[in-house]
């Protein structure tokens, strides 16, 4: 079971990436996934949230900016990023609440995904 993640990249200060965390192997059901980012000499924060139920969380810093959705049939997440500001400048990592074949919840992390903003 793995996640891979993909979308970051250079973006102008106000503008726009959307990021994508799909699961793949032996998934049989996810609790939750999200992001999480982690800037230079910072610790690791939540970004957003979005559980098996629809429900979705924010962090503060980006609520009314960013957008989590997901596809529960593609074990995927995306994360729309809008209006982005530099203080966004950060690994992006993508977490995954889930249960494998096995029947047994794990917690998995995938890659980060280099997102910054700058002119």
């Amino acid at each position: 079971v793995q996640l891979q993640a993909s979308g970051g990249g250079l973006v102008q200060p106000g503008g726009s990436l959307r990021l994508s965390c799909a699961g793949s192997g032996n998934i049989v059901s996810i609790n939750a996934m999200g992001w999480y980012r982690q800037a230079p000499g910072k610790q690791r924060e939540l970004v957003a949230v979005f559980t098996s139920g629809s429900s979705t969380n924010y962090a503060d810093s980006v609520k009314d900016r960013f957008t989590i959705s997901g596809d529960n049939a593609k074990n995927t997440v995306y994360l729309q990023m809008n209006s982005l500001k530099p203080e966004d400048t950060a690994v992006y990592y993508c977490n995954a609440d889930l249960v494998d074949s096995y029947r047994i919840r794990r917690r998995l992390w995938g890659q980060g995904t280099q997102v910054t903003v700058s002119s």
